[in-house]
């Protein structure tokens, strides 16, 4: 009798399993979502509304699924509709993010190592409780099919009951309804699984709706101007990774968290703010042409960049060498190394390459071009989280203890600022290197260095760790990065150092890379604005 009751229970017509899903995910993977909005509408006195949410919460996950639902596709869309919220609602519910179609185009980007830096206990325990086991469930079930016409019936039944219990309910409590629309935007950001399954198709859309991707020449006319007896230019720029302005003792930072770089001649920028949030948008964008305001992913990988540019004056040799994921897209035309690999990179400690390792062999490369100015950029792998301890050699951990998990929200707020500020000491000591690097060229050239991070790093406060975060909703933590140049004697711009030096705390952001590298080696073209140019003087 028992048997027959647990046979019975796996008999679903597919709409009733669906409905079961729904409420499934809702109940289950949308903590981070009602978390947010309790906070904003206290549980005592919306009651009615937090339970409306629920309902049109799980309405529209039944509408999306019904829609794609067929004899042939539900239980696969239903399993890796599940499979995938359980991991979102890690996410969401750990760091705190939002998968936006930049997330989503970020992880894309993102390799191996990083990925499996980010996978935990906590993770798995997530993956298989609200994943494998409902799909297991969904999986077993036996779905009871009616007529082709009779399915097509029932599912315009349930799109428009479902539109009607939508609109319904939104006009019922329409008072909060409109508060939460206007002024409450970001709260739907955290909705499982219809904000993800938007942002996919978002993504989708912006990848590949478009055609082949043609990419629009710039600065065609760029020409090196130079002047007699003037050195040929060494100039490396370093894109630093998650390196947040406040935890730079050159910033006023408590610990001394640049101990090297301050003995040096460096020009801090205490006052410079990053074009997004995440690599994936940060790195194209800083040498894109575009301001923030106007940069798309479209726009950057059809339009030319600041190496372009550079390059087209057959006088600047460049070279780009990463010891991050990838150049996400900059340095597709011009030559590029992977320093994350231990046959390119001598210093190695298991699978992680320190940055340090991009400066083997650059004698060789400078020697190649003694004809030719030359821009070096390193993307150091600089503070990637969440595993901060993994970042820096053994000897750098002056502070202690340190948050030696890759689960951040396990540890104190102690243990996360001294493992990060560790490896920001390493990054000093890279940049330290570098510098002394380029100070073997005194006699023969003129030298440079540019420091940028890409973007910052929530390290806890206020529940937020990592980045990624929607721009207009981010932290400044996120946002406001660490940043400075260092120039020997013979770069001739001693009258312009002494004049910006007055003025280094004016705000700048990654909009100012573009021009300044131009400025920087005398380049004459159209696309070249001075004002945005750091460096510029009237």
């Amino acid at each position: 009798m028992f048997t027959k009751r647990i046979r019975s229970l796996k008999n679903f017509t597919q709409l009733k399993l669906i409905i079961l899903t729904s409420i499934f995910l809702v109940l289950f993977d949308n903590y981070a979502f009602f978390k947010s909005t309790v906070d904003i509408y206290p549980i005592h006195e919306n009651i009615a509304f937090l339970f409306s949410l629920g309902v049109v919460l799980g309405t529209l996950t039944t509408l999306l699924l019904i829609l794609f639902s067929s004899k042939y596709t539900t239980k696969a869309i239903l399993i890796i509709v599940v499979l995938v919220s359980s991991l979102t609602n890690y996410f969401m519910n750990t760091y705190f993010v939002v998968i936006d179609s930049e997330m989503i185009r970020n992880t894309v980007q993102t390799n191996m190592n990083e990925l499996l830096d980010l996978l935990t206990l906590n993770q798995v325990g997530y993956f298989l409780f609200l994943g494998v086991l409902p799909s297991w469930f969904i999986y077993r079930s036996k779905i009871v099919y009616q007529p082709m016409r009779i399915e097509l019936i029932v599912k315009m039944k349930v799109i428009v009951i479902s539109l009607l219990i939508i609109s319904g309910t939104v006009f019922i409590f329409s008072r909060y309804y409109t508060s939460f629309f206007r002024e409450h935007k970001p709260l739907r950001y955290a909705t499982n699984p219809t904000y993800w399954i938007y942002s996919i198709g978002d993504y989708i859309n912006k990848i590949y709706n478009n055609g082949p991707v043609i990419v629009n020449a710039i600065g065609e006319d760029a020409k090196v101007v130079r002047k007699q007896g003037d050195k040929h230019k060494i100039v490396i720029v370093v894109v630093g990774e998650a390196a947040r302005a406040d935890h730079f003792s050159l910033n006023g930072y408590e610990r001394e968290t640049n101990p090297l770089l301050v003995k040096q001649d460096v020009i801090n920028l205490s006052n410079v703010f990053s074009c997004g949030t995440s690599t994936a948008v940060s790195v194209p964008c800083m040498f894109s042409i575009y301001d923030h305001n106007d940069y798309s992913y479209n726009k950057g990988i059809s339009t030319q960049n600041v190496l372009d540019v550079l390059s087209h004056t057959n006088e600047i040799a460049v070279l780009w060498r990463d010891n991050n994921s990838n150049s996400k897209g900059v340095a597709l035309r011009v030559p590029f190394e992977d320093y994350r690999m231990p046959e390119n990179n001598p210093i190695c400690e298991g699978s992680e390459c320190r940055d340090e390792g991009m400066l083997a062999g650059l004698d060789s490369y400078i020697d190649q071009h003694p004809k030719k100015d030359i821009l070096i950029v390193l993307h150091q792998m600089g503070n990637h989280g969440p595993a901060y301890y993994k970042r820096y050699p053994k000897r750098f951990e002056m502070y202690t203890p340190v948050c030696e998990t890759n689960q951040v929200e396990q540890c104190t707020q102690e243990e996360i600022n001294n493992a990060y500020d560790n490896a920001l000491l390493y990054t000093d000591y890279f940049l330290n290197a570098t510098i002394e690097f380029l100070k073997k060229y005194d006699k023969t050239h003129a030298t440079a260095m540019v420091y940028m991070s890409d973007h910052g790093e929530s390290l806890g406060e206020n529940g937020l760790y990592l980045h990624g975060l929607p721009y207009v909703m981010a932290p400044e933590s996120q946002t406001h990065i660490s940043a400075l140049m260092w120039f020997n004697t013979f770069f001739n711009v001693e009258k312009k150092i002494q004049k910006f030096k007055k003025s280094k705390d004016k705000e700048y952001t990654h909009d100012n890379l573009f021009h300044t590298l131009l400025g920087l080696f005398n380049v004459q073209t159209s696309v070249y604005q001075p004002s945005k140019d750091i460096l510029y003087i009237p």
